[in-house]
């Protein structure tokens, strides 16, 4: 296949085959494989792990330490290997709903994640607590560690913009998943008044971080460590959508989810568990989103071979998909499944295991009908 890689492409010295494997992911877009099925080595959630002790007086002031932040980035990847498809990328980050914040409230900080305090707790003054504004602590503070990173990256990482959750998973962080159930049975007008505003200045906000990060040089790419080089990346999701009927969701979640993708080149819908699979029709309705991200979850719903159908499904779609694949269950995989539109996730211990699947998945990629 023709390189369709027409952007300058940044040099990492911690990632010499950069070129090649973003034209490997470029081609999954497009729903080719290149030369192989891509391959990120990578435990889900590693991202969150507790970080090094720290002499901030507060968690809230280590998440706010922009210089500690890209500083303990690079610390973490100094001799990590990025085999395949695994790329050396740092996200801003004060947590999942920091979209919700730029509009008001406050959030609690932990170890790995934060959490976002409610502000609607009914509608007589409720919408009065929501201002969107670009002076917000938490907007300036995702802009510094964005900016912090970016002169501290050199030839070491990439930079790509925050984790941004609008629509339906922001209006559920204002009101909160009881009261926001209630309303779409009992106040639809006022859920489709929150959802309307949960949606408003997305566009906006993805703007202002992907201008800053194209004007370093930097592709587009985010938390889900795929950089695209030509375009706008975007990862849209619903996971409050787990609790609606789809009936529902295409009242109000599909509407959201034309609007988020229409200004972007790339989408990979995050699939969070079967209940946001039941819209699977609706999402794959929507031709900008290429690509499906399905979380199967644990427990009960390990391991992956479960779930063949839903997968081969969204194959039939010629739609990619990335699935979270333990190592342990490849073989069985590949050998029931076509590798066609697969992004492989893997949790190694070793490169020598990274090699060895690289080149089972290769001897696999050569099966496509």
């Amino acid at each position: 296949m023709e390189s369709k890689i027409t952007s300058p492409i940044v040099e990492l010295s911690t990632k010499p085959d950069y070129l090649k494997c973003v034209e490997r992911v470029e081609a999954w877009f497009q729903g080719e494989i290149l030369d192989r099925v891509p391959i990120r080595f990578h435990r889900h959630n590693a991202e969150y792990e507790v970080m090094q002790n720290s002499q901030h007086a507060t968690l809230r002031d280590r998440w706010f330490d922009a210089e500690f932040q890209a500083d303990e980035f690079l610390r973490s990847i100094q001799g990590m290997r990025f085999n395949a498809e695994t790329f050396p990328i740092y996200m801003p980050n004060v947590g999942p709903n920091a979209y919700a914040a730029f509009h008001g409230g406050d959030m609690t900080f932990e170890e790995t994640t934060s959490w976002y305090h409610e502000i609607i707790h009914d509608y007589d003054n409720g919408f009065l607590k929501i201002n969107f504004n670009k002076g917000n602590i938490f907007y300036k503070k995702l802009m510094e560690l964005t900016e912090v990173a970016l002169q501290k990256s050199g030839d070491k990482f990439l930079v790509g913009y925050p984790d941004l959750h609008p629509g339906l998973d922001c209006a559920l962080a204002w009101r909160g998943t009881n009261d926001l159930c209630m309303d779409l049975m009992l106040n639809r007008e006022n859920a489709q008044k929150l959802f309307n505003l949960a949606s408003e200045h997305f566009l906006d906000v993805y703007d202002d971080f992907d201008r800053v990060i194209k004007a370093a040089g930097m592709p587009s790419c985010t938390w889900m460590n795929l950089p695209i080089p030509n375009g706008r990346f975007h990862i849209p999701s619903a996971d409050f959508s787990f609790m609606i009927s789809p009936e529902d969701y295409i009242e109000f979640g599909l509407p959201i989810l034309k609007e988020e993708v229409k200004t972007m080149t790339h989408n990979v819908f995050h699939v969070d568990g079967l209940g946001v699979a039941n819209h699977i029709d609706a999402i794959l309705s929507v031709p900008e989103v290429q690509c499906i991200q399905w979380v199967q979850g644990i427990a009960d719903d390990y391991p992956i071979m479960q779930h063949l159908d839903f997968i081969r499904y969204v194959q039939s779609k010629n739609r990619g998909i990335i699935v979270d694949l333990a190592k342990e269950d490849l073989d069985e995989y590949m050998e029931l499944m076509s590798p066609k539109n697969n992004f492989l996730w893997i949790a190694t211990e070793s490169e020598e295991e990274e090699l060895a699947i690289i080149k089972k998945v290769e001897k696999w990629s050569r099966k496509v009908k």
